[in-house]
């Protein structure tokens, strides 16, 4: 006896349904005869029958009832398969858990997330802030898939991809003299109340880095924690800042204005995963989208308007 085929079972179904061949082939948008040949052939390769035709109708027989029953379980089952599969396209019933550094939770998490939702609108997604220091325990306890920093990890339970490499500028306050310059030196800066974050931060040792790199002791007014309070007190006239882009990257920032800085310097975001930790689909698609617009950002030529020249008289 030869096994029952998915399209057999279709075909069964359709029949017992609409009780007629024509209908069954108008139920499965196919030919009546092709119908009328596949169940002769299924009948006469189990060896038993299935229908009794009466008076141009197709009625189970009797006997035959439990294969019938058997049929719907298989059907519902379809159902709730094909249902299964539309959800986890549109993400429902599935929790995305993810973390970013501050610097890149302000704009770019927002805009990345964005085109998650556009992909996928009903899948619940939890977003966490993170210190660099709360990473670790976030991957290993898996309270999230991935973490986007601005740091790499030196930890062999953690895998580091580098996803985009961007720039650090110059944060002034509108209308401060330096705002007047197409480009910013760190010695300008140097001559002005200086607003940083501690250099024990991974964060902060990158922000860093152009003072050290031309020689330069940076001598902070104050310090902040996170890239958004610096650009808070930089735009309230409190000093000026050395800041990663990505902390900026908003279209237009009153009372902040930014510029290049004319030693160059660079900083990188990573993304931070579990070691062998398969990643959701949904995550793999998270992380792209953190790609893109990483680099979208990047390749912003400036942030504000320069200064204009004065025409020569």
């Amino acid at each position: 006896m030869k096994e029952l085929t998915l399209r057999q079972v279709e075909v069964i179904r359709a029949v017992m349904m609409a009780g007629t061949i024509a209908g069954a082939a108008k139920l499965l948008n196919v030919s009546a005869p092709g119908v009328s040949r596949l169940i002769k052939y299924t009948e006469d390769s189990l060896g038993v029958r299935l229908f009794e035709r009466k008076a141009g109708l197709f009625v189970p027989v009797p006997e035959a009832q439990k294969v019938f029953d058997m049929v719907h379980q298989v059907y519902r089952q379809m159902e709730n398969l094909n249902q299964a599969v539309s959800s986890l396209h549109k993400g429902e019933e599935f929790t995305l858990s993810i973390a970013c550094a501050p610097s890149i939770a302000q704009f770019i998490a927002a805009r990345a997330i964005r085109n998650v939702r556009q992909r996928f609108p009903d899948l619940f997604i939890d977003l966490n802030i993170l210190k660099i220091e709360e990473t670790l325990d976030y991957l290993l306890l898996e309270r999230g898939e991935f973490v986007i920093m601005s740091s790499a990890m030196d930890n062999p339970a953690v895998d580091c991809q580098k996803l985009v490499e961007g720039r650090l500028v110059a944060v002034v306050p509108e209308g401060h003299r330096l705002a007047e310059k197409p480009v910013i030196s760190v010695h300008d800066l140097m001559e002005e109340p200086i607003i940083g974050i501690d250099e024990s931060d991974p964060y902060g040792r990158i922000l860093s880095h152009p003072y050290r790199d031309a020689g330069l002791e940076p001598r902070f007014s104050m310090r902040g924690r996170f890239a958004q309070t610096i650009v808070s007190l930089v735009r309230h006239g409190l000093g000026v800042s050395v800041i990663d882009e990505f902390s900026v990257a908003e279209v237009y920032m009153p009372g902040l204005v930014r510029r290049p800085l004319k030693e160059p310097a660079s900083i990188n975001a990573w993304v931070l995963t579990k070691q062998g930790r398969q990643l959701s689909s949904f995550a793999e698609f998270t992380v792209e989208r953190f790609r893109q617009e990483l680099q979208r950002a990047r390749a912003r030529e400036a942030w504000d308007p320069a200064p204009e020249t004065p025409e020569a008289g």
